[in-house]
């Protein structure tokens, strides 16, 4: 097979074993805990720093603060987040777990999300470039280049990123 060939063959397979992954991840995530990927995703990112702020938190997922908003009011509607006001600065919101949020944590699956992120962050430079150009043409060819970002297999969108003029 000519190599042309062989790339476009391995990106596509490429692309296969991580929409596979994805949608393993997320459909264990929800079988098992009853929340979407992203709001797992959260509760995990909560517990590991909180009390943490919204905007903190919303650096850390890599999504817009008004994205986690929405996140939240759902965790916090089935009881598993508490918002409270900082009493040293009133303007400040920290997130907590609540005990049952606490213990949906004790048998939760990992998340797809967070396992790119890490993955993502562990890379360097030019690297992490190159597979932002890559994507970024993929999304390109695909024609979703100027759709705005959907959570992954969530209905939520997340606010675009005018960085790079994308």
């Amino acid at each position: 097979m000519p190599s042309d060939k062989r790339n476009i063959a391995d990106i596509i397979n490429n692309l296969r074993r991580v929409f596979q992954v994805i949608n393993e991840q997320s459909k264990k995530a929800e079988k098992e805990t009853g929340l979407t990927g992203p709001q797992l995703w959260a509760i995990k990112v909560i517990a590991e720093f909180a009390p943490i702020r919204v905007s903190v938190l919303a650096q850390r997922m890599y999504l817009h603060p008004a994205t986690v908003v929405g996140i939240l009011d759902r965790l916090e509607a089935r009881e598993f987040v508490t918002r409270t006001r900082s009493k040293e600065d009133r303007r400040v919101v920290e997130i907590t777990l609540t005990a049952q949020g606490q213990a949906l944590l004790v048998d939760a699956p990992e998340v797809a999300q967070g396992l790119l992120v890490r993955g993502l962050e562990s890379l360097q430079g030019d690297k992490l470039r190159k597979l932002d150009e890559g994507l970024y043409e993929l999304a390109k060819i695909l024609g979703a280049h100027e759709l705005p970002p959907q959570l992954i297999l969530s209905p939520e969108i997340n606010a675009p990123n005018k960085q790079n003029g994308r």
